[in-house]
């Protein structure tokens, strides 16, 4: 993996996000899964393991950072900003209610910084605390989280992507059939945790999303 102070690179076009369901850090699930994205493809993997203590999180991503994975992809943990430095990932992604993503970054520059958001307003106030990236959502019926808020649809997604200048991953739902109509609404790129996890043939499912991006 690079480092989070190498030369910027373009973002990733595809975010996986983990399970949740790690239960003791050791993260053996998740690294057979890394080990079967596209090696030509670069992704953004979100670390999102909320039920581990400090110890076993630092852990997991102290050893999710040795992973082999393809060149310009990021590694993200999803709040921890300490934890993050402390394990040498590239940044963290932050719930829509949390604490600004400029205070985080003036503290740690350098760090890519996240943000969650379900409108058009709350993508302005992200991209006024200098965020790098959001995601929107949920676009579609969620795989991971059935019954999850409401279903926002892809003009709404079109109305975020277009008041902001900042890269908007789709969440929510994504299929490989839904994953074009999210790009021509104006979306950077696609994020799941449900194909990740859930997906029998993950390295398959992988591939076919990665030649309908650009």
């Amino acid at each position: 993996m690079s480092s989070a102070n190498s030369q910027p690179l373009p973002l990733p076009r595809i975010c996986w996000i983990t399970s949740g369901r790690e239960t003791d850090g050791s993260g053996q699930q998740i690294s057979r899964l890394l080990q079967e994205l596209p090696l030509n493809r670069p992704a953004m993997v979100l670390i999102r393991e909320k039920q581990l203590n400090g110890r076993q999180l630092l852990a997991l991503a102290s050893r999710i950072a040795k992973e082999t994975l393809p060149n310009g992809s990021r590694l993200m943990l999803s709040e921890r900003m300490d934890i993050a430095l402390a394990a040498g990932l590239h940044g963290v992604h932050l719930p829509e209610h949390s604490c600004p993503a400029d205070r985080l970054s003036s503290a740690s520059p350098g760090m890519l910084i996240g943000k969650s958001v379900h409108s058009p307003e709350s993508a302005l106030a992200a991209e006024k605390e200098g965020v790098d990236y959001l995601f929107f959502s949920p676009v579609f019926a969620s795989l991971s989280k059935p019954g999850y808020g409401p279903l926002q649809g892809t003009a709404l997604l079109r109305e975020v992507c277009r008041a902001t200048s900042v890269p908007v991953f789709a969440l929510g739902g994504i299929r490989p059939e839904n994953t074009i109509p999210c790009i021509e609404c104006g979306a950077w790129g696609v994020a799941s945790l449900g194909l990740f996890t859930e997906t029998a043939n993950f390295r398959k499912t992988a591939e076919t999303i990665d030649r309908l991006l650009p």
